[in-house]
């Protein structure tokens, strides 16, 4: 192994590796270590043995324990009666196949690698990523908390109104002030009962963890009363009547007989029932009008199985809340029903109508995740979790659709409408169908309600300390601390405060809905993660289970989506607004987590995708936009030079667009590709502070020339390439040691040029804005040659960012001899009006003047300086020197004269177009017959010897600089055009004394130099 011995240390043998993944225990990070630390604490730690739980243990009863629980109990009935068996049949249809579904989909992603414990939200962060992890994880917490809410207000529900009615502290004085009275003892009982749990989980997890089969045992014995119960009823069924008044239920609470009268020592005497709806117990009395013309009958309310009342039931009975709870016979009605609420008969308590049942009954399904937050305990996780819970769910979907069916066939119809069980004596109307009595159900629905609020209060503050450690949500990162044993005080503390909240609504059927939505939601995006892994294709996405298919995730999406609406849209569209807060809210904050999730799959396809669309076809002159190459230079610390420039990109592309920030380190890559990622990192940080969005890149070549080449080249990918390069003007490049820099920076010029690319090249950036505001002034643009509309749509651009939008638009034109310059102007402001710009236009007249005697000086010490530096090998001192010297006599000679000068505005060469530089340069080439002879005598011997190209140059420059900086002086930023680099090498030196003539004495400006293509346009 001599050969791989220097890649040993990143690189282990794959025997090693071999051994590490078999020595690998899945340990849970959760309740079991904290068991530990408390029985422990001071004496060695024991060690943990490996988790040996299997399927049946681990998973298949957890799911069971629950997923039955308090609805089956309390509302099963209830839902079965109002809603009809048809139609309760659908809603648990409905519902059971969307955890079916969801269930397939959670057991391809609990089965694709190692799930350690965390369960749900595990697996949905892990496969969307850390926006929709946290999101659903928060959705999925304060489904869990409003579930030990409802679980406590079942269990305060039963003991109140089952157990001890008579523990009650508020008590109706009148039957309409009955439901206010229930809901306040509900919250002082519910508020009591949930300190009492709070105080339990916080002394020791352990103790609910060795209830939790006592409260399995509960569940799973009351469903078995159930049964025996339904098929006690063939033989005998249970005595338990129910009084009807006409076809009115009454409430069997204030009398014992259901007659009116009795027969007592051959005297006729009236019944408690009679004194309800009578003023006096007398057979005289007057009595309520409905109590005299209707008989009272007494009928069984548990007929049997084969007692037929399955047909009465099979229909819905919706309505109102106060509506009188009815059967199906004739009766005689009264003229006036204005006290019937306020007499004993049976009513509803709450509007009932179909989706509301199906909000109630959807917590009745959830659960489900019960195997998999139990991943690291599982001794084969894998197999277990799949097989566990589509069993378990398999098993409830078969009991709860029996007890549908069962319910509706054993029970009378005005019993199962009768929530409370008010008219079998206040009994729980599923207990009295039971077997052997109805305390087996009451007492067995107590105990398994009590273990599932425990359960609640013990999963969600972990949950929350879980969502804590990840570090997504900064402001929750307070609740991932705990006890010394890692127990999450403060997650449960906020736990309760919510689930106090829950449980001041006081009503079951109020807060089912509510934990409804958050479960949905949760069990939309397992769904969404699974279907997104399976259709992008992941290499990684390789789940053991493999019965799933993406077209079953999406139906079970959609059922979840549509159950959040049925139930309840208004809650529905609350629970989607809170869980798109929270993920914008991490996207702000920006969640740097990689996770290798199935969101960041999909950006990477449909980026390809769009990025495929874009190569087909040039974009339109209307979707140009510049796509920038900033070209940054670092100094020796690599630190960006010029961040200004950054700052600039910003304003200029107000955030849109393709930016792409390159530089270049001279050496070679092996030797220097740690200072590539360092010099990456320094430009990312300028990037962020000068809130810069874009891509960097950082290119290490043998010199400077070529990298900047290579970048022109090549940056971007397919549509998505740069068109224009930003840059910054070599302010020094007079006093620079090397040529190289001036030259490199002629060669990216001519090298932009002849990859058609735009080219702007900023002068003094640092002095340009970096956030602060600018006041009122203006954005001057000189408009020299026509370079298809760039120096136009870059003000334009620039306006649309806050820095810049108080500056207004100039445009100046220069007109030549025989232009008419008020139809100039009248036309370019008809054209700026077709591009829809707002701009001042003027048009400058500048007359051919003489050539001036400091145009020829200036030429001279140009040309001698550059032929100096050619010839003579300087040293390099005596080169700075020399350079200076030049500098500082051009100045000098420059403001003399000035003095002598008339500073009257004077005429220069026009706008061009192809004709006019064709008629200016033949008019050049030709011997002038017009010079004027003072000229040819005062001329000083050493001009003749002087390219006169570089006179006429020269002599451009020199007088457009005087006119703009005239005009210009004041403005904010000056964009010029950017004259073409000279074709012969030879009078690159000249090239860039031209240009800072051309710059001379304005402020902030911005050489602009069209890629060769129009860039605005006048049609829509």
């Amino acid at each position: 192994m001599a050969l791989f011995e220097e890649e040993m240390d990143s690189n282990p043998m794959v025997s090693s590796l071999l051994s590490k993944l078999a020595n690998y225990t899945n340990l849970m990070q959760g309740v079991r270590e904290h068991e530990e630390a408390d029985e422990d604490e001071g004496a060695k730690k024991q060690t943990v043995k490996s988790p040996q739980m299997g399927t049946f243990i681990g998973v298949y009863l957890p799911c069971l324990q629950n997923i039955l629980g308090v609805i089956l109990f309390l509302r099963m009935t209830w839902i079965v009666g109002t809603a009809g068996i048809l139609e309760s049949f659908i809603i648990v249809s409905m519902c059971c196949s969307c955890t079916m579904l969801t269930a397939i989909s959670m057991s391809a992603i609990a089965t694709n690698g190692v799930v350690p414990a965390g369960g749900s939200y595990y697996m949905i962060s892990r496969s969307l990523g850390p926006e929709f992890g946290g999101a659903v994880g928060l959705c999925f917490y304060l489904g869990t908390t409003f579930a030990g809410a409802m679980y406590i207000l079942g269990t305060i529900e039963i003991l109140l109104t089952y157990m001890v009615p008579s523990a009650a502290i508020f008590k109706a004085e009148e039957k309409a002030q009955e439901a206010d009275a229930l809901l306040n003892n509900m919250r002082v009982y519910g508020t009591c009962c949930l300190t009492l749990m709070s105080l339990v989980v916080f002394v020791g997890v352990k103790y609910v963890n060795k209830l939790a089969l006592v409260f399995l045992a509960c569940v799973v014995l009351s469903i078995l009363a159930i049964y025996a119960g339904v098929i006690k009823t063939i033989f005998e069924p249970p005595v338990f009547p129910v009084c009807l008044l006409g076809n009115r239920t009454l409430q069997n609470h204030g009398f014992d007989k259901c007659m009116k009268t009795e027969i007592i020592d051959n005297v006729t005497v009236t019944t408690k029932l009679w004194s309800l709806f009578c003023k006096g117990p007398e057979l005289n009395a007057s009595c309520n009008e409905y109590f005299s013309l209707n008989n009272v009958t007494e009928i069984q309310g548990i007929p049997g199985l084969t007692s037929g009342v399955i047909s009465e039931n099979m229909w819905g009975s919706y309505g109102p809340a106060g509506m009188l709870v009815e059967k199906a016979v004739p009766s005689v009605p009264a003229s006036d029903a204005s006290q019937d609420k306020h007499l004993p008969y049976v009513l509803n308590d709450i509007t009932a109508f179909f989706t509301l049942l199906v909000g109630i009954y959807f917590p009745s399904v959830t659960g489900i995740m019960a195997g998999s937050n139990r991943s690291g305990d599982l001794r084969d996780a894998q197999r277990s979790i799949p097989i566990g819970t589509i069993l378990a769910i398999a098993t409830t979907t078969i009991i709860y659709l029996s007890c549908v069916v069962l319910f509706g066939a054993c029970i009378e119809g005005v019993l199962l409408r009768d929530k409370f069980g008010d008219s079998v004596k206040g009994n729980l109307v599923i207990g009295t169908l039971s077997w052997p009595s109805p305390w087996v159900i009451v007492i067995g629905s107590f105990f398994s309600c009590c273990g599932a609020g425990l359960q609640s209060l013990t999963g969600a503050p972990r949950l929350l300390q879980a969502i804590a450690r990840d570090g997504i949500v900064p402001f929750l990162e307070v609740f991932g601390h705990g006890k010394a044993n890692g127990e999450p005080t403060w997650a449960l503390l906020l736990t309760a405060v919510i689930c106090e909240s829950g449980i001041l609504i006081a009503s079951l059927d109020a807060v089912a809905p509510i934990l409804s939505m958050f479960f949905l939601m949760c069990y939309l995006f397992v769904n969404l993660a699974c279907a997104l892994q399976t259709l992008l294709r992941t290499p990684n996405w390789r789940p053991r289970f493999k019965y799933y298919h993406w077209a079953l995730s999406f139906l079970g999406m959609s059922l979840c989506l549509a159950l959040m609406f049925i139930s309840s849209w208004y809650y529905a569209l609350v629970a989607m607004l809170i869980a798109g807060c929270i993920y914008k809210y991490i996207e702000y904050r920006g969640a740097e987590k990689e996770w290798g999730d199935g969101i960041r799959g999909l950006s990477l396809n449909a980026a390809r995708y769009a990025l495929i669309r874009l190569e087909e076809a040039p974009p339109h002159t209307k979707n140009w936009r510049p796509q920038l190459l900033v070209l940054l230079n670092l100094d020796s610390e690599l630190s960006v030079k010029h961040p200004r420039l950054l700052s600039f990109t910003t304003q200029l592309k107000a955030g849109k667009g393709l930016t792409i920030v390159g530089s270049v380190l001279e050496g070679t890559f092996l030797s220097r590709d740690a200072d590539a990622k360092r010099a990456e990192q320094s430009i990312k940080s300028a990037m962020a502070a000068e809130k810069t969005k874009g891509f960097c890149h950082v290119v290490v070549s043998s010199n400077l020339r070529d990298g900047f080449s290579h970048l022109i080249q090549s940056a971007g990918l397919g549509g998505m390439k740069h068109n224009s390069v930003l840059m910054a003007w070599p302010a020094n490049w007079r006093q620079s040691n090397d040529p190289q820099s001036w030259r490199n920076f002629i060669e990216t010029v001519q090298e932009t040029t002849a990859a058609h690319q735009a080219l702007l090249v900023a002068k003094n950036v640092d002095s340009f804005p970096h956030q602060e505001r600018l006041g009122e002034g203006t954005i001057d643009v000189w408009w020299i040659v026509h370079d298809g509309g760039l120096l136009m749509l870059l003000p334009f651009l620039l306006q649309q960012h806050k820095v810049w939008r108080k500056c207004k638009m100039r445009i100046f034109t220069v007109a030549q001899l025989d232009d008419n310059s008020i139809q100039m102007k009248k036309d370019l402001q008809m054209f700026l009006y077709h591009l829809r710009l707002n701009a001042e236009v003027e048009v400058v007249e500048m007359h051919d003047s003489d050539i001036s005697a400091f145009t020829y000086e200036k030429t001279l010490v140009m040309e001698q300086r550059s032929q100096m530096l050619k010839q003579m090998q300087l040293s390099r001192t005596e080169r700075e020197r020399e350079a200076q010297l030049i500098y500082d006599r051009n100045t000098a000679s420059h403001a003399a004269l000035n003095d002598k000068t008339d500073a009257t505005p004077e005429r220069v060469h026009m706008t061009w177009t192809k004709d006019k530089f064709c008629t200016e340069r033949n008019r050049n080439r030709e011997p002038s017959a017009n010079m004027a002879v003072r000229d040819l005598f005062s001329m000083k011997p050493e001009w003749e010897s002087l390219n006169q190209s570089n006179v006429r140059c020269m002599h451009t420059a020199i007088k457009l600089n005087e006119v703009v900086v005239n005009k210009s002086q004041g403005a904010h930023l000056v964009l010029l055009n950017m004259p073409g680099p000279p074709k012969n090498r030879g009078g690159d030196e000249n090239y860039m004394e031209f240009l800072e003539v051309l710059m001379e004495g304005l402020n902030r400006v911005l050489l602009v130099r069209g890629g060769g293509r129009e860039v605005i346009t006048i049609y829509s």
